[in-house]
């Protein structure tokens, strides 16, 4: 699923949409510290790593900091591009 996600260019610009799931991760950030975003989403379950990375392969999240306790998961923030899906036109 990720090797379709992108071609590993930023489409941040191309107009593309985020899907529900990217959506719902993103929207999250919008009122975290700093931007931060879950890993874990309303249910206790954690977001696809798909998710998390498709979001920063196009640029609406970006690594945050590496977690030495479990360095699989990603510790990601919104960007700008992010923040930026969510305002209205």
């Amino acid at each position: 699923m990720t090797g379709n996600a992108s071609s590993g260019t930023n489409n941040a610009s191309s107009g593309r949409s985020p899907s529900a799931v990217q959506r719902a991760y993103l929207q999250r950030g919008l009122d975290q510290p700093g931007g931060k975003l879950p890993l874990f989403d309303d249910h206790g379950q954690r977001y696809p790593t798909s998710t998390i990375r498709s979001c920063i392969e196009r640029g609406w999240a970006e690594p945050w900091f590496a977690n030495p306790i479990k360095p699989d998961w990603l510790v990601c923030r919104l960007t700008q591009a992010g923040r930026s899906l969510f305002e209205s036109s």
